[in-house]
């Protein structure tokens, strides 16, 4: 049995300067944090050995404009969500799965794939063949307006944050999907594990050069083919209750709705979807009692708002990738290659 997780104030403060500035120099953090670069060298190795936190790649936004991903809910039979849990880990396609205390959803998953023709093979030649499976509902993204690497941990002074600065965006509007030839997919996979790898090693495992590997991550990262985010263990971030709710809201509602949930400190994911309801929302909230108290307050706020479902996550067995303990530690990346 692992022992208890004591974070200390460097850690969750290395933590969330890399989740603004994931891959910045430990020398550039190192005079904002007040310690030296070899410091936070050391407190990254361990905090990584532990599965404490990790940085990694991740689709970016042009993945939701040109590129398909659904939310798909499960029904199992009890004898068999462990075998089906280890099963889906193994499927890229399946990049985030969480068991639930649900009555109509045993499991949730969040499917990435590069074309509907893609999501459809996984749905029709994939889930249809597993044993144990007894219904699958498939929520289809329509439009993506937050994601997982927008959510802070929200350790820093005001002082540290405006001098990290805002994230860099984008430069430009990507026009269409953006081609990936050889070495971009080869990035791809190896900064899907590992998103701190320097442009050296990069170059080695990709058989180019430093020069080579910078222009292409700029390429990447400014045609937001790509995002890195730095990821936390659920025992780091003070063991927050995963709440995912959906809700059925007038088209013309959508915009105001999606602008109040992202600025909720305790959001992760804001999604429209088909169906039913057409607004898919995950909250990491404090507790069990909190999420009634948090969706009081939304409805408050949003009138038009009504929550059609609440799904509880117990345990995320796997999340972009990377594989989760009990504790939220990551013990393994099953890597994903959704474009």
């Amino acid at each position: 049995m692992r022992e208890t997780v004591t974070a200390s104030e460097l850690d969750l403060a290395l933590a969330n300067a890399l989740q603004l500035r994931p891959r910045a120099s430990w020398s550039e953090l190192a005079p904002l944090l007040g310690v030296t670069a070899g410091t936070l060298a050391r407190r990254w190795e361990r905090l990584t050995g532990e599965g404490l936190a990790w940085v990694y790649a991740a689709p970016g936004r042009e993945f939701s404009r040109n590129r398909c991903s659904a939310f798909v809910l499960l029904r199992c039979l009890p004898g068999d969500r462990t075998r089906l849990m280890a099963e889906l880990s193994a499927l890229p396609e399946a990049v985030t799965i969480e068991l639930t205390g649900h009555g109509s959803a045993d499991l949730l998953l969040d499917v990435l794939a590069p074309d509907l023709t893609a999501l459809t093979r996984f749905l029709g030649e994939k889930l249809d063949r597993m044993p144990g499976i007894v219904s699958v509902t498939c929520l289809f993204t329509t439009s993506l307006y937050v994601e997982g690497s927008r959510w802070r941990l929200r350790s820093l002074a005001p002082a540290q944050l405006t001098a990290l600065g805002s994230p860099s965006a984008a430069r430009g509007e990507p026009a269409g999907t953006v081609p990936l030839d050889a070495v971009d997919r080869a990035l791809l996979r190896e900064l899907v594990r590992d998103g701190r790898l320097g442009l050296a090693e990069l170059a080695e495992r990709t058989a180019t050069s430093p020069a080579t590997v910078r222009r292409r991550l700029r390429r990447l990262t400014d045609s937001s083919v790509l995002t890195f985010r730095c990821d936390i263990a659920s025992a780091l971030a003070g063991h927050p209750v995963p709440v995912s709710l959906l809700g059925q809201v007038p088209a013309r509602d959508i915009g105001t709705t999606h602008r109040t949930l992202a600025a909720l400190p305790e959001c992760r994911l804001v999604a429209a979807v088909t169906g039913p309801a057409n607004i898919f929302v995950t909250l990491w909230v404090h507790d069990l009692g909190d999420i009634q108290r948090r969706e009081t307050a939304l409805c408050a706020r949003l009138p038009t708002l009504t929550v059609t479902d609440r799904i509880v996550g117990l345990h995320t067995v796997k999340r972009m990738g990377h594989l989760l303990d009990d504790e939220g530690r990551r013990v393994g990346v099953q890597p994903i290659s959704p474009w």
